[in-house]
Parts: C-alpha cells; sequence; structure tokens
C-alpha cells in the first residue's frame, strides 16, 4: 500500500478528474481552496483528466530538494539512521499542544502536529512523536515544506514524497502509510489557513461514540441519536406480537433510526430479527422460517422484499408469509432507471453483440427487470461487496466476454476506475486479488466492461461535487468509508485514502467491518484515540456502527485505554444553515461561523441527493406494528395481501412467471458466492447464445 514512497525519483506525475463542466469554468466551492489554471488533456464521458508534470523539488522547497539528495546518497541502512538523526534535532512540541486535536490517525506510534501562518504569510508548520522514526519523519516533512505559501502546499502531489527513497527496505509498510498520513495532514492544515478553507474544519454534523455515551454535534446528528436508546414501551410491545405470532423481521441498514433503535433492543429477547445488507436478507429470512417463523416482515424497498420471496419460494418456503410495510409502492430511484427504455435498449445491444456476453446486474432491481435481462443476456445478479470479484472470475473463466454491467452509473464508472488502478499494481498484487489474473489480462479486460450511462441512486447522488469538495478541505485527514454507489469524485477521495490505510470502499458490511478493524486495532494499544470516520453512505447505518462500537469499547473494559469514534455524516451543503444566516442562500459558506444542521430536511438538497433515504423512511415503526397485529387474525388474511410483494403472474411463451425466471440470476449469483465459479449452466448459455 505505500508504493508512493518505494523508490527516489524525480519526475512527478499528478492526475486531477474534474466533471467536464468544472473544466469548462464553473467556479470551483470556495472550501476548495488553491485551484491553479489547468490544461485539458482530454474529455471523455464529461469528465476532464488533467496532468501536470513537474519535479519533485518543484513542488516543495529547496529544503526538500536538499533532504532528498542527501538520503538517496547513502545505503537503506543509513538512510533509517538518517532519518532518526533528523528526529533528534527536532525542537518538537509542548505537552499542552500534545491534544488529540493535534494528533495524526493513521501512523503506527503517536504523532502530533500544528500549523500557523507567520508574518508573510508562509506556513509553519511544527510536530512530535513518541517514536523516533516518526520523530525523523515529522522532522523532514516540517523541513521540506517550511517557507511555503498554504495554496503552494496545497498543489505538492503526495508523489514528492518519493523522492526522500523511504521504501521497503527502508521502513515498514505502515510506517509509509504514517508519513503519508501525515503529509495529508498537513495539506489539510495548509487548506484552513487559506481565506476560502476557513470555516470548511468541522462543517458537518457528526456523532461521538464512546463506551457508555454519544455526543451530537449539530441538529442532524441530534435527530440521528436520539432513537438509539428506544422507548421501552414500544420495545414490549413489538417482542410480544412477535414471539405470540412467531414473526421473523429482516431489515436493512438504511431503516430509520426509530425502527432500528426498536429493533436492536428487540433482538436481544426475540432472536429472530436481522439488520443487514440486501445480500443476506433473503439468507437471514429462510433460516428463520426454518426455525420456526410463520411469517417474516421485510423492511426496506420492493425489491428486497421481492428477492425475501423468491429466495423463500425456491428454498420450499412458499407457505410462509412475507410482507412488506406499505400497500403503497416503496420504490427505489435506482431500480426504476432499470425500468425503463434507456436501460431496455442498453441490453438490447447486449444481446445484439456477436461473441460471449454477461449482464452483470447489481441487486437493486426489481425481479421483472432481472427477467427481462436474463431474457435478452445471460445475466447475473451482483452486490457492491461481490461485484469485483464477479467480474474478475467471469473474465477468468470465460476468456474474452464482454462484461455488460448495470443499472448503477456512479458503480460501473467506480468500477471501471478500479480496474484501472489495479493495472498499476503489479502481476503479484493483481494475483493477491485473483489468482488467474495479471497486468495483461486486466488490461485487455478494460475495453469490454461497459456500464449503463444513466441510472443512479439519489441518496448517494448526494456525495459528489460541492460535498465531496468540502470532505476533502476539511476532513481529508480522517478515515474515509464510501459505498461503491457514490459518484467518482467520492470514490476517489476513498481510494486515495486506501491507499495510505485510511479507507474502504464497498458494501455496507464492508464500511461496518472496517470501522470495527480499526476500533479493535485501538484497543491493542496504550493511549487515548479518537477515530474520526467520514460516513459516505446513507445515515441509518449510524445504528449498526454506534451497537458495534459501543459493544467493542464495553467488552474491552478495564483494557480500554480511551477510544472513541467520530462518525461525520456529510450531508448536502444545502442542508446546512449558517449561524445568523438562515435566510441565507444554500452553501454560503463565507468565513461564517457554522452550526451544523439541515435547513432543509433530512439533509438533502436541492438537486435531489439525500443522506437519508426517503423510501426507506416508509417502513415506520407504526407501520410494522400493524403489519404484525394483522398477522394470524380472521380480519388480517384479506389485508394482508396489499402489503405482498407483487407477484407478477404474467408468463412467458414457455408458460415460466416473471418470478421463476427473475430468480435465475439470483441463482446465479448464489451459486458464485458458495463454489467461488460460475455454474455451468451459466457459462454454457454465456459462450452459446450468441456466438461468434
Amino acid at each position: 500500500m505505500s508504493r508512493l514512497l518505494a523508490q527516489p525519483r524525480t519526475a512527478v506525475t499528478a492526475q486531477l478528474n474534474l466533471k467536464g463542466r468544472a473544466a469548462l469554468g464553473k467556479p470551483a466551492l470556495r472550501c476548495q481552496g488553491f485551484t491553479r489554471p489547468v490544461r485539458v488533456r482530454d474529455v471523455q464521458r464529461g469528465t476532464a483528466v488533467v496532468k501536470c508534470v513537474g519535479t519533485a523539488a518543484s513542488f516543495a522547497s529547496e529544503a526538500s530538494a536538499r533532504l532528498s539528495a542527501d538520503l538517496s546518497q547513502t545505503s537503506p541502512a543509513d538512510r533509517l539512521k538518517l532519518l532518526v538523526s533528523y528526529g533528534k534535532k527536532l525542537a518538537g512540541l509542548p505537552e499542552e499542544e500534545k491534544t488529540m486535536a493535534n494528533r495524526v490517525m493513521g501512523c503506527t506510534t503517536q504523532v502530533w502536529m500544528t500549523a500557523k501562518l507567520d508574518d508573510n504569510g508562509n506556513v509553519e508548520f511544527a510536530g512530535d512523536s513518541d517514536s523516533d522514526i516518526s520523530r525523523g519523519m515529522v522532522a523532514l516533512l516540517t523541513e521540506s515544506l517550511a517557507g511555503l505559501k498554504p495554496e503552494e502546499i496545497i498543489e505538492i502531489p503526495a508523489e514528492f514524497l518519493e523522492s526522500f527513497g523511504l521504501g521497503g527496505s527502508v521502513v515498514t509498510p505502515s510506517r509509509a502509510n504514517g508519513m503519508l498520513n501525515m503529509f495529508e495532514a498537513m495539506k489539510k492544515s495548509a487548506r484552513l489557513l487559506t481565506e476560502s478553507g476557513k470555516g470548511c474544519s468541522n462543517l458537518f454534523p457528526s456523532l461521538t461514540i464512546t463506551a457508555d455515551s454519544l455526543t451530537p454535534q449539530g441538529a442532524y446528528a441530534v435527530a440521528q441519536a436520539q432513537y438509539l436508546e428506544p422507548d421501552s414501551a414500544a420495545v414490549d410491545r413489538l417482542v410480544e406480537v412477535l414471539t405470540e405470532k412467531k414473526i421473523g423481521i429482516v431489515a436493512h441498514f438504511y431503516m430509520d433510526p426509530e425502527v432500528q433503535g426498536v429493533l436492536s433492543a428487540a433482538a436481544k429477547r426475540w432472536p429472530h430479527i436481522a439488520i443487514s445488507d440486501s445480500l443476506v436478507m433473503a439468507d437471514k429470512a429462510v433460516n428463520m422460517a426454518k426455525a420456526g417463523c410463520q411469517s417474516v416482515a421485510v423492511l426496506g424497498v420492493d425489491f428486497m422484499t421481492e428477492n425475501v420471496r423468491a429466495v423463500m419460494d425456491g428454498a420450499g418456503l412458499a407457505d410462509v408469509g412475507v410482507y412488506r410495510m406499505a400497500t403503497d409502492k416503496i420504490g427505489c430511484s435506482l431500480a426504476e432507471a432499470a425500468e425503463g427504455e434507456l436501460y431496455t435498449n442498453y441490453l438490447r445491444e447486449a444481446g445484439a453483440n456477436q461473441g460471449s456476453n454477461l449482464h452483470v446486474i447489481y441487486i437493486n432491481t426489481s425481479l421483472r427487470t432481472k427477467a427481462a435481462g436474463n431474457d435478452l443476456v445471460p445475466t447475473i445478479t451482483c452486490t457492491s461487496s461481490n461485484v469485483v470479484n464477479t467480474v474478475l472470475q467471469a473474465a477468468a473463466q470465460v476468456p474474452g466476454v464482454n462484461i455488460w454491467y448495470g443499472p448503477d452509473t456512479y458503480m460501473g464508472g467506480n468500477l471501471a476506475e478500479l480496474f484501472q488502478r489495479v493495472v498499476q499494481l503489479g502481476d503479484e498484487e493483481i494475483a493477491k486479488l485473483h489468482p488467474e489474473h495479471n497486468t495483461q489480462t486486466i488490461q485487455s479486460l478494460l475495453p469490454r466492461l461497459r456500464y449503463f450511462q444513466d441510472g443512479t441512486c439519489i441518496v448517494h447522488h448526494l456525495f459528489g461535487g460541492e460535498v465531496c469538495a468540502a470532505v476533502r478541505a476539511g476532513y481529508s485527514d480522517a478515515y474515509q468509508t464510501a459505498h461503491f454507489e457514490v459518484p467518482g469524485e467520492m470514490f476517489q477521495l476513498a481510494m486515495e485514502a486506501r491507499e495510505r490505510g485510511m479507507g474502504t470502499v464497498g458494501s455496507t458490511s464492508n464500511i461496518l467491518d472496517f470501522i470495527a478493524a480499526r476500533v479493535q486495532e485501538s484497543l491493542a494499544l496504550d493511549y487515548k484515540s479518537n477515530l474520526r470516520f467520514v460516513l459516505g453512505t446513507e445515515s441509518g447505518m449510524i445504528t449498526s456502527i454506534v451497537n458495534k462500537v459501543q459493544d467493542m469499547l464495553r467488552d474491552a473494559g478495564d483494557s480500554n485505554p480511551g477510544v472513541s469514534v467520530e462518525v461525520v455524516f456529510p450531508v448536502s451543503l444545502d442542508a446546512i444553515s449558517t449561524e445568523g444566516t438562515l435566510g441565507a442562500a444554500p452553501g454560503a459558506l463565507g468565513g461564517l461561523a457554522v452550526v451544523p444542521g439541515p435547513a432543509a430536511g433530512e439533509g438533502c438538497s436541492t438537486s435531489g441527493g439525500c443522506a437519508s433515504c426517503p423510501y426507506m423512511k416508509m417502513n415506520s415503526l407504526a407501520a410494522l406494528q400493524t403489519v404484525c397485529d394483522l398477522v394470524s387474525t380472521p380480519e388480517g388474511e384479506a389485508a394482508l395481501k396489499a402489503f405482498e410483494p407483487e407477484k407478477y403472474s404474467e408468463l412467458d411463451p414457455a408458460g415460466r412467471t416473471v418470478a421463476e425466471r427473475g430468480v435465475i440470476p439470483i441463482t446465479h449469483m448464489r451459486h458464485f458466492q458458495q463454489t467461488g465459479s460460475l455454474s455451468p449452466e451459466l457459462v454454457d448459455d454465456i459462450t452459446s447464445r450468441n456466438p461468434l
């Protein structure tokens, strides 16, 4: 993960992705700080790619060039000794400045850094560490960036660190990542010292979690936190009806905090309650039915209920009732995009393409869409946690296969971006991802990977443009988490952090596992830590995060050195209200003090993106209680018909229902999950349906 520090190098390349309209002159968000003129090298699908080339010395100071020369002229062993000697000359910090606010996250030891402007407007960095090696890195960085303006520091790419030659023969990968994280912390400090960067620190609402307390900052965080300690009467009532009527509940992570709070408490008394991502909801429901549950309530959008029903039917559990939480349609903007004419035309193009073709369809679609897709081109379902492995396995198992991914445009673009990054890893690292792939096979796959261009989730649509720019300005040194569905800007930010050991991209379960792993690491240390995570997905995940983190901290007991977790909610800037300016234009940040909180509902923007899903809000606690009360009552049987998932009764020429056809791609995915390979039936369909 520390390839930036691998070898001394003088040529430095920095690449920046900008939306096409921004490259054509749209003003950048003020929080972004310094923006220099750029030359557009290439424009493809609305994205301008800008390439800037220079030397390491030109990006930093004369001191940087001198230190680089000194280090590069020594052997690896002497280079480490020289680094330690730099640290011994460092002035360090007084004890009162070694605070949690000045700590650099992502280092193997404690590192503190401060920054201020001198009388000439140059940045003065100071720092310290409790480790000789890290202290030497602090000295190296503070000396290298001394005397530079904030705007100059912001523009320095991380590649300039390569000139120091602190690769694997000198320091461990974790140490190298630590230096990258120190540098990112310094760049963030520089951004906040610019005139346009003022007000970008602590801009977003957040929730701080300890073993025994929750501290929300901002109205939006208060709204998320208020139901984490649920009403005991509501819990009692729900547990009573679930136990009496043997009802299981499967709910998605994105449920309203009020609902999740009650479900989490009820789960301690009734074992047949599960909160998870969409991948395992159906499996959980099957297990509940086999354990004796006579019906299952599904809290999610309609395609999730359809998926549960189809999988249970396939498991021989058709007699177990499956119910939605509303009589109206519980929609999904992404699923609806896949039911339009544009997606049908996209699949017709795939079906008409000569050779081997595979449609990889995101699970967040209806059975009708899955059935229609498989009618036109061989189709396998995927999730955000297995899409990468699905594509890699297909390319390995069916040489030359054309991949048609859909309908999520952002996930498709991120998938392509990810494979572009994979190509740079080298054969050894690529083989760790998939043993049958190397640089050549990934390169050959890229032109055969296509993705739909017109499908987005209204929640994840939020995490682009100005929101991502504000995250980069004020939170770039925090741990970054991003769902695979987020726009490319947020994906790139999380991937950059991932390369420093500070980020993850994947499913909701992947995000939760990443947070838990960082907490576990901090619990093993002997000093306090406040871990800050930017939550790049729907805010309903906070309940599961709080429960997981508090369980871990409480289980640690007296051995807990004082670990806390801060979760940052990057809501739309349209939803941020500034002190004394509630009537001001959205996003008018200026240099004003910021009171984080939603001025426009659930963290939603005027362009349609939200921090919480309005469709998921239809799964209310009152709706759940109503459905449960109707189960196993004389009047309930007729009333519950309206809560059942759509049955799709129409038949194809072979006499198969939509549900029977729609479950085929799901069955293919389940085979892949269980065996790690595509089923023989799917491979035969791919290679024989439209041969060359």
